[in-house]
């Protein structure tokens, strides 16, 4: 009865209210099923609410109590819902670029999916965090693709360079990567490298034979 009323709370939108009462629940019933369910059920409760910090901590303590119970891969796997989620925007679909804000949760989000991947490698959540990988890290070698290109336009050569590399060399299977080649070479001529240049342009064209630049160096 009193996970029922819990639930009616959430249904409500009453989450203060949920929380306290799936307390009273683990409190009173610590051993029942209940007791674990609903200490999932509050971090998520606090997931829909936008209260992203809240909602790791819950998850964190969860996971920390309950190294190899069964419900730790959904605890892994919400982790990192929630980290990515709070990454983006309801604009990304068509307006903005969740690449070019703060990447950080983004990271975080990363490495909690690689995090249950490790450990739970044959669960569902494993599964669906590998799709979920794909993205981020297309996300991330995005971020430092605007970044290089920030130093470009600043005429910081070889900070912008070093950001091509390590899109090369960290995400190598992403859409970024012909475009930080080509801007890599952009930058060894303007550092009067043209060997590296050169380099760099034939390994674009042997890759990526269809590349054409996507990206503006204009402010």
């Amino acid at each position: 009865e009193i996970f029922d009323k819990a639930k009616q709370n959430l249904s409500e939108g009453t989450i203060d209210e949920a929380i306290k009462n799936f307390e009273i629940l683990q409190a009173a019933y610590p051993s029942s099923k209940f007791s674990l369910q609903s200490k999932l059920e509050i971090p998520y409760a606090l997931f829909k609410r936008e209260r992203y910090d809240e909602a790791i901590d819950r998850l964190n303590q969860f996971i920390k109590q309950y190294p190899n119970s069964d419900f730790s891969a959904y605890a892994y796997y919400l982790r990192g819902v929630i980290a990515e989620d709070k990454s983006s925007s309801i604009l990304d679909s068509f307006l903005t670029d969740s690449a070019e804000r703060d990447v950080s949760s983004a990271k975080e989000a990363l490495n909690y999916y690689i995090d249950l991947i490790n450990l739970f490698p044959k669960s569902q959540y494993a599964i669906e965090a590998k799709d979920k990988l794909v993205t981020l890290r297309n996300v991330l070698s995005r971020h430092e693709l605007f970044i290089a290109i920030f130093y470009t336009k600043k005429e910081a050569h070889i900070a912008a360079i070093n950001r091509c590399k390590y899109i090369i060399e960290k995400f190598p299977n992403t859409p970024s990567v012909p475009a930080a080649l080509h801007l890599m070479a952009y930058n060894y001529d303007k550092v009067n490298s043209p060997n590296l240049a050169e380099d760099a342009r034939r390994v674009l064209k042997a890759s990526y034979p269809k590349y054409t630049p996507h990206y503006s160096l204009e402010d």
